[in-house]
Parts: structure tokens; sequence; C-alpha cells
């Protein structure tokens, strides 16, 4: 991959998903500091948001990173990230809680990084395997 120079769309994906780490990383340390500063009414439940988040936030950095680096595994790790994504999103639409000034750019943010993962140029810059000296 150091030898190619790569595609403007790989780096709108680049972007994309690091748009997406910074909003994870952002709320995981919201939930700690909420965390430790305040009493939740349910300690295993704000224990259990906050490890899922650090999980996520761990996940997409992981997933950035292997973009970079041009790996193949990066598309599955980011398709599977952005439906689960578009499902918060919608879920921030609905209910007594809802908040639609949320959901709606977790939605565009999901769809449009679903659709670089499949522009061709991007997935021929995403080829390389873990072993190929990537």
């Amino acid at each position: 991959m150091k030898d190619r120079a790569r595609p403007p769309f790989f780096w709108g994906l680049v972007v994309m998903l690091g748009i997406e780490l910074a909003a994870a990383a952002t709320l995981a340390i919201v939930l700690l500091i909420d965390l430790v500063a305040l009493e939740p009414t349910s300690i295993a439940t704000a224990l259990a948001l906050t490890v899922l988040v650090v999980i996520a936030a761990g996940w997409m950095a992981a997933t950035l990173v292997g973009l970079l680096r041009g790996q193949a595994w990066v598309r599955a790790s980011a398709i599977v990230w952005q439906v689960l994504q578009f499902a918060i999103g919608l879920g921030a639409l609905e209910g007594s809680f809802a908040q639609p000034a949320w959901g709606w750019p977790i939605i565009a943010v999901s769809v449009i990084t679903f659709g670089l993962l499949f522009v061709p140029s991007v997935v021929k810059a995403t080829q390389g395997r873990a072993g190929s000296g990537g």
C-alpha cells in the first residue's frame, strides 16, 4: 500500500471513521467522568454502558488503524459498526426520550460512511491482508 497513492474516497472514509472515533471517545470520557462525579440511579447499568462505549471506541480505533494500513478486514468491521450506529440513530428518533437532533446526524454519518465503504477505489485500496507487510 505504501507504493500506491490513496484515492480521495479513501481519505473521505478515513475522515468519516475519524469523526465516529472522536464521537465514541468523547462519549466514553463523558461517561467515565459521570460515573465518578455523579451518583447513577443504577451503578450496574452505568458501568455496563460505560464499558460498552469504551469497547466501541477501541473497536473504532482498531478499525481506523487497519484502514490506514490498507487491510481488507476493516470493511467488515466498519460495515458492522455502521449497521449498529444506524440502529442507534433510529433509536434516538423514537420513544418518549427521542432526540432527533442526535438521531439524524448519526444516521447521516452512518449512511455516508456505509456508501464510502463500497466505492470501488476504496475496496481496491483496502485489499491488503494482515501478513502482507502492511
